[in-house]
């Protein structure tokens, strides 16, 4: 038997029985850093779409939502995140395939004597391949997968914050105009007792310093208005801006009020609460990177097995270029013995991310739960805290009614008039602040239960 072919056999004997080791991992069990309770402490029976926005019934609020989703700049950089990770992992998967390349070369000496040029021709084709041993390339390509994978649930995640935020700026928006609406009301009611005053002077039933703080309430209540104009001018900036537009170009579509509240929607189990926020998923997603890096790093200490082989054919003139070949074909086996602690010390680098990963995802686990539970107390307190300034509001239209009584016949001080009708005023624009914030936190509350949704770039590109 010819020396080469033997040695070809020995190296292909080689390489099939090192493939038979190919794949043999080294990965940890996962499981959950703490242990999941079984139900909420409260719980509606409303469920909540997945689009939970629309639970809210307001097509206006729909519909500058699905605009924001193609045009706001952070959401469109989470994708673009998806996209270069989605890209990682073809590169990295394109390691489980040879590389095949492809020379050519061409040379010609002039000399003064025309009888010594020569001219030569070369073309060659080179392959390489590493045989997976231990997965290590599979453990790598894997992690890369879930770090794919948490990117696109972090994608999902910015997409579901947007929404928050907007409905938030959007019914902030709602409840300044209202805000504005009552003030310039009150305005116009001050303004009226004013004048009543001002009548009542001029015949001297009353003195000038109840004109001067009845004037005093009227300056108060104009402050008022020229905040509420500016944060009504502001909210439709911060709006502008999430629809991906500059402040100035302003909104086309503005709130009329603040919504009627569907009932409190169902909290549904924990367990399946962790199964859907992608921001928990995500966390698990770089948890299971994190695993497959570090059976990757321990993989690299063991021994690589590459084959390669090469083609090329040399010729004088293009005629004779393929007349005669020239093949090689080699097995490499490389196997670390000295790095200096190199290997040891990435190994537990990526078991120490790991393990930074594995808390992450915990905390994100508490974070969640914590985000449900505050925002069904807050819920329930808000509406406790409503019912009380309405009670308080109309002790204090009885109180002013009855000092304003009082004070017309005579027997009254227009100071203690003065008091109840800034306490009616204040408590009546406190009562929209409240009820903007009984919003606010169904926001939260919304927020906190959503799983994904599919956006149209996901759409599109599934």
């Amino acid at each position: 038997m010819p020396r080469n072919r033997l040695t070809f056999q020995l190296i292909i004997f080689l390489g099939v029985l090192l493939m038979l080791f190919s794949g043999c991992r080294t990965q940890s069990d996962l499981t959950d850093p703490i242990e999941i309770p079984e139900s909420f402490s409260e719980s509606g029976v409303e469920i909540v779409p997945a689009k939970w926005w629309t639970s809210f019934e307001d097509k206006r609020l729909s519909t500058v939502i699905d605009s924001a989703m193609s045009s706001n700049f952070t959401l469109l950089t989470a994708w673009e995140r998806l996209r270069a990770a989605e890209a990682v992992v073809d590169r990295e998967s394109s390691l489980l395939f040879p590389t095949l390349e492809a020379t050519g070369s061409a040379r010609a000496d002039r000399f003064s004597d025309s009888s010594r040029d020569s001219e030569q021709l070369q073309l060659g084709l080179s392959t390489s391949y590493e045989i997976d041993l231990w997965g290590r390339i599979g453990s790598t390509i894997d992690a890369e997968q879930f770090r794919a994978q948490a990117t696109l649930y972090d994608y999902q995640t910015a997409a579901l914050s947007l929404t928050a935020e907007i409905t938030r700026t959007w019914y902030r928006l709602a409840d300044a105009q209202n805000q504005l609406a009552l003030v310039n009301e009150q305005i116009n009611t001050n303004l009226t007792v004013l004048e009543l005053l001002n009548n009542r002077f001029e015949i001297g039933q009353i003195q000038s310093v109840d004109v001067l703080r009845q004037q005093q309430l009227v300056e108060a209540t104009r402050e008022q208005r020229t905040y509420a104009e500016a944060r009504v001018q502001t909210l439709e900036h911060q709006l502008a801006v999430l629809l991906g537009q500059t402040p100035q170009s302003g909104v086309d579509l503005r709130p009329e009020d603040l919504p009627q509240l569907a009932p409190l929607p169902s909290a549904g189990l924990p367990t399946d609460l962790v199964q859907k926020r992608p921001d928990v998923r995500s966390a698990f997603a770089s948890l299971r990177a994190a695993d497959n890096d570090l059976a990757a790093a321990i993989s690299n200490q063991y021994p690589r097995f590459s084959i390669s082989a090469s083609a090329s054919t040399a010729a004088e003139s293009a005629g004779a270029l393929f007349e005669d070949w020239a093949v090689s074909f080699a097995g490499n086996l490389l196997a670390p013995i000295f790095y200096g602690g190199e290997l040891r010390a990435e190994v537990d680098r990526n078991e120490a991310v790991k393990n930074q990963r594995l808390y992450e995802y915990g905390q994100t686990i508490l974070t969640a739960f914590r985000e449900v539970e505050d925002a069904l107390i807050q819920e329930k307190k808000q509406v406790e805290s409503i019912e009380s300034i309405e009670r308080q509001l109309e002790l204090a239209s009885q109180s002013y009614r009855q000092l304003r009584i009082q004070y017309l016949n005579g027997s009254g001080n227009y100071l203690d008039v003065l008091t109840a009708l800034d306490d009616i005023q204040q408590l009546r624009r406190d009562l929209l602040t409240a009820q903007l914030t009984l919003v606010e936190y169904r926001i939260s509350l919304y927020r906190a239960l959503a799983g994904s949704f599919e956006t149209e770039m996901i759409a599109e590109n599934n």
